[in-house]
């Protein structure tokens, strides 16, 4: 049977670790404030630390860079490059929230990817129709990883990794490694590199995405019975909840953004590549952690992953326009993401208390 766990606490070992008793040295280190005063600073910074952080980096990159970074082109650019990564985080946040993980989103994205190119080449179909065959792909893929982790009891981890390694296989198979081009629909590309009164499509895609998301676990009850199993599981179902099917819809609305993000990428890129969508794994994590030490502590919600994913991506844009190495992104975005969940298991400490 799957373990039990809480969608309240997002880093488990950290917040334990934490916890341990040591030396006197905490004591000198807060002996300037009260325990009252503490514990509010560290609520504040678990609740808000995400937050205090975008802002200390617009007003810096800002003030480095104030003909480039701060301009409404530049956060045009950031808003339209980060609408893809946006909308895969927003489906895992659903997986998330419902108390799962799942590791195979960067690999259906790099499928779904291929096979709406695929598709797309033989001309034997609308392009809407191709578009959303995969789509609707995506969603089987994340219902199977549903089915398994709920119904046959494997756990999310292993199962998703699982299932994400049989993906990638497919997509060698149908690919046979090689990138595929665009030959055909080139109005196909339109789609993401389009403008509507000039704002990018993309970003149109991912606001509406995430408004429908958000609308989801907030104002309907199929939302409350993910945001129940989140809690326990148990006692989810011993009020009655269908735990089963709620986390076979949520791993399905999962697949299906993964799947969203594999088309705009190939549109984005008008052609469909291998790997391409691999990273979104990585990024998709980072930012709905990021996001649970936002607004709320610990726990992942919509709004929450997007400030964590704005996060990360005006990091790097800042960094890119300071002439930063590249690694650097790498290395301030892993950092964020530790510091992050630091935030949130010390916040949550103190504010039980």
């Amino acid at each position: 049977m799957p373990v039990e766990h809480s969608r309240h606490d997002t880093a488990p070992i950290a917040a334990e670790i934490v916890s341990q008793p040591g030396p006197a040295v905490g004591s000198f280190r807060w002996s300037f404030i009260t325990p009252r005063q503490r514990a509010l600073l560290l609520r504040l910074l678990g609740t808000y630390g995400t937050i205090i952080v975008l802002a200390i980096m617009l007003l810096v990159f800002s003030i480095l860079q104030p003909g480039t970074f701060a301009t409404v082109g530049n956060f045009r650019n950031i808003l339209n490059d980060m609408a893809i990564g946006t909308i895969v985080a927003a489906g895992l946040t659903v997986s998330l929230v419902a108390g799962d993980f799942d590791l195979s989103i960067g690999y259906v994205a790099s499928f779904c990817g291929l096979l709406v190119v695929g598709l797309l080449n033989t001309g034997i179909m609308p392009g809407f129709v191709a578009i959303l065959l995969v789509i609707a792909a995506g969603m089987l893929i994340g219902i199977v990883n549903g089915i398994i982790v709920s119904k046959v009891g494997v756990n999310a981890f292993i199962a998703t990794l699982g299932t994400g390694t049989v993906v990638v296989g497919l997509n060698y198979a149908y690919s046979g490694g090689i990138p595929l081009q665009l030959t055909k629909s080139r109005e196909f590309t339109d789609i993401a590199i389009g403008r509507t009164g000039g704002v990018p499509h993309l970003v149109i895609i991912m606001a509406a995405i995430l408004a429908i998301l958000w609308v989801i676990l907030n104002r309907t009850v199929q939302g409350q019975h993910i945001k129940a199993i989140g809690i326990s599981a148990e006692s989810a179902r011993r009020s009655g909840v269908a735990v089963d099917r709620s986390r076979i819809v949520a791993f399905g609305i999962t697949g299906t953004c993964a799947a969203i993000g594999g088309v705009l990428m190939a549109s984005n890129l008008g052609s469909g590549q291998v790997t391409a969508g691999d990273g979104f794994m990585l990024t998709s994590f980072s930012a709905a952690f990021l996001g649970s030490a936002a607004l709320k502590e610990g726990q992942f919600h919509i709004l929450g992953t997007l400030i964590g994913i704005l996060t990360v991506a005006v990091g790097n844009n800042g960094l890119a326009m300071i002439g930063a190495p590249t690694f650097t992104q790498y290395i301030f975005a892993g950092s964020l993401l530790v510091m992050a969940v630091a935030l949130g298991s010390i916040g949550r400490r103190y504010s039980a208390g």
